[in-house]
């Protein structure tokens, strides 16, 4: 039965503001290994976003995602290409979920690159903008998006190379990202970084991944004022409970089966929920005036 039946819902008090119903609760599952793989998911998240219809917002682009193999980051390379971008991924080690969103790129009608590294390593990401230039001649459009996360109860339990990981995966690997990007962008550019519900209003589990998505909100507005002379565009999309793989594989699977549901929505957001705001942001047609912003999707009211 398709996932977006009405008798595939468990949950009548989960807010449904779409163009179509969505899942509200979700598998008691464990990811053994992070980030995890999205291919290993029961639950598949909804990210091909079937209403959508594309209207060559970034006819001609390339943009550039990491973390773009799955969740957020497969969803909006698809609304990309669909948009008539050429798009590049970054992911870690995850192959399989990369050569899917590869083949949703082409589905699209558009060209795709994939490039396998980490993004904690500097010298990958002077590679990494190097080799999407080389593929497609430029680059108009990079998204941050790839993350570490992992939930600890205690900051007495919270070791210093834990905190290490998630500060250089989750900070410096924007840094690393976005000073190997802007030699190569140009005026409509735009720069999106992924921050978090969690950088806005805090977390009791997620210490350091809150503390890094705080940093990212403030990031994004000091980078914007840094490159505001040169028309290049940076801004954030801070969502709430999304589901894709990196939840489960970090959670126990009691726990997952509830995720999203502290939201006033009482559900978790699927990441074609998520992608358009990205769309938006990237199209020099519909944000050619807006930079520095921290957009908020949360599933809640009052988010910042």
């Amino acid at each position: 039965m398709p996932i977006d039946t009405p008798q595939a819902l468990e949950d009548d008090d989960a807010v449904q503001a779409g163009d179509r119903l969505q899942p509200a609760t979700m598998p008691a599952q464990h990811l053994n290994s992070q980030p995890g793989l999205e291919a290993q998911l029961q639950l598949k998240p909804q990210f091909l976003a079937p209403g959508y219809i594309g209207s060559q917002k970034l006819a001609g682009k390339t943009a550039l995602i990491t973390g773009g193999d799955s969740g957020i980051g497969r969803a909006v390379a698809v609304l990309f290409a669909r948009e008539g971008a050429s798009v590049a991924i970054i992911y870690l080690n995850e192959h399989e979920d990369a050569k899917e969103t590869a083949r949703l790129i082409e589905r699209e009608g558009q060209a795709s690159l994939l490039i396998a590294g980490d993004v904690k390593d500097a010298d990958f990401c002077v590679r990494a903008v190097e080799d999407t230039v080389d593929t497609f001649g430029k680059l108009d459009v990079l998204v941050n998006n790839a993350a570490y996360q992992q939930h600890t109860h205690s900051i007495e339990l919270l070791s210093e190379e834990r905190f290490d990981e998630t500060l250089r995966t989750n900070v410096y690997g924007y840094f690393h990202m976005a000073k190997a990007a802007v030699p190569y962008l140009q005026q409509g550019a735009s720069i999106i970084n992924t921050g978090s519900v969690t950088g806005l209003n805090g977390s009791a589990d997620l210490l350091d991944y809150s503390m890094t998505k705080g940093a990212i909100h403030s990031f994004t507005k000091s980078l914007a004022q840094n490159l505001l002379d040169k028309g290049i565009r940076v801004n954030a999309v801070a969502p709430g409970p999304v589901w894709t793989p990196l939840n489960p594989a970090d959670l126990p699977a009691d726990q997952v089966e509830d995720f999203g549901k502290k939201t006033q929505m009482k559900r978790a957001a699927q990441p074609e929920e998520i992608s358009p705001a990205y769309v938006f942001l990237a199209s020099p047609v519909c944000s050619g005036y807006i930079t520095g912003i921290v957009l908020p999707i949360t599933g809640s009211v009052g988010a910042i």
